[in-house]
C-alpha cells in the first residue's frame, strides 16, 4: 500500500514510539523508510548575540543529536530484525514542520509518521504542535502515533 514512509523523529519518546511504528509498516508494506530529522538553525540567533563560535556550536550539537537520533533508528531496525530499506536525512528549515513536509515532498514520500507529544488545553493553543502542522501543510496522509 505505501512505498515510501518519511518518518519525522526528533529523538523524543514519542517519536521513537513512531519510529517503531514506521519500521514496521515498513516492514510489512515493502516500503522504504526514509527518516528525517530538522534542524532549526535561527533560535540561535535570537537567544541574544549572533555570535559567529556560539552558532556553530549550536549546530555542531543539533547535528550530533540528528546523527544519535538516526542511530536509534538504525537500531530498532536491526533489532527487530526488519528487513527495511532505510535512508537517513538531516533537514534545515525556520520550521520543524515545514522541513517534514517539504523533504516528504522532496523524497515522494506517500506517508508520514510522526509522533504526538500529546500536549492539551492551553499548553498546546499558545505552543502549537508540529504533528498538527505537518497534517495541516502535508499533500500525503499524515499518521501521528501518540
Amino acid at each position: 500500500m505505501f512505498k515510501h514512509i518519511l518518518l519525522a523523529t526528533d529523538g523524543s519518546e514519542a517519536s521513537r514510539h513512531a519510529a517503531r511504528l514506521a519500521t514496521r509498516l515498513a516492514h510489512e508494506h515493502g516500503s522504504r523508510l526514509t527518516a528525517v530529522f530538522v534542524i532549526d538553525p535561527y533560535p540561535y540567533l535570537g537567544i541574544g548575540q549572533s555570535n559567529p563560535l556560539g552558532f556553530q556550536g549550536y549546530m555542531a550539537q543539533a547535528q550530533v543529536q540528528a546523527a544519535q537520533t538516526h542511530a536509534e533508528i538504525e537500531a530498532l531496525c536491526r533489532q527487530e530484525a526488519r528487513e527495511v530499506n532505510l535512508q537517513l536525512r538531516l533537514a534545515e528549515n525556520v520550521t520543524p514542520a515545514a522541513g517534514i513536509v517539504q523533504t516528504a515532498q522532496q523524497e515522494g514520500a506517500d506517508l508520514v509518521v510522526i509522533g504526538s507529544h500529546g500536549r492539551t488545553g492551553i499548553a498546546r493553543l499558545m505552543l502549537g504542535s508540529v504533528a498538527a502542522q505537518v497534517v495541516a501543510l502535508s499533500p500525503v496522509p499524515v499518521l501521528v502515533t501518540r
